[in-house]
């Protein structure tokens, strides 16, 4: 196999490896880190690094990072609509999918409740047995939409919703509010 020398650190690696950015040659790890803008990516390549102190990277670099194929494995899940996470209040899992349960009806009367009523945060929550911040999680919580948020996205989920986007949003503009008042 043919090798190549990288510019940066002298690391020697396989040409199907390496990367050429602004016609220099960088290994896997420096092309990793290299800036996309040319002057920052000259100073980059000036400043002169041994290829040994690199070599934690190779090993554990981004492909092999430790939880990177759980992670992938739980995004792929996610994207099929399945829980990755413990049920929320009116759900239980069965086969991965959240299933309503008797606590649904509970939950769809807590955010008519709250959107109807006037009571306090704190007397609304103890009322239905959850704590204030409990509370809050529950009516903030797009899962009642049909909808399941992993890694910072949002997909559609497999389940049934419990509460209409209408009621849903009402809530959060009322809690939003009650928020910003405190």
């Amino acid at each position: 196999m043919e090798k190549q020398v990288c510019e940066k650190c002298g690391y020697s690696e396989t040409k199907s490896k390496c990367k050429e950015k602004f016609g220099l040659v960088l290994c896997s790890v420096c092309a990793r880190f290299a800036p996309n803008d040319k002057n920052q990516f000259e100073k980059y390549v000036d400043e002169k690094i041994d290829w040994k102190l690199l070599e934690t990277f190779r090993k554990y670099g981004p492909s092999q990072s430790p939880g990177s194929s759980q992670k992938s494995g739980m995004l792929q899940t996610a994207e099929k609509g399945k829980v990755i996470s413990r049920a929320p209040l009116g759900y239980g899992v069965v086969d991965g999918t959240l299933v309503q349960n008797s606590d649904a009806s509970r939950v769809h009367s807590l955010f008519k409740t709250f959107l109807e009523k006037d009571y306090s945060l704190n007397s609304l929550a103890k009322n239905y047995g959850l704590s204030v911040n409990g509370l809050k999680k529950v009516l903030s919580n797009r899962t009642y939409l049909g909808e399941i948020k992993f890694s910072g996205r949002l997909i559609k989920g497999s389940h049934k919703s419990l509460v209409s986007p209408e009621i849903f949003y009402a809530v959060q503009r009322k809690l939003g509010e009650i928020c910003k008042v405190r």
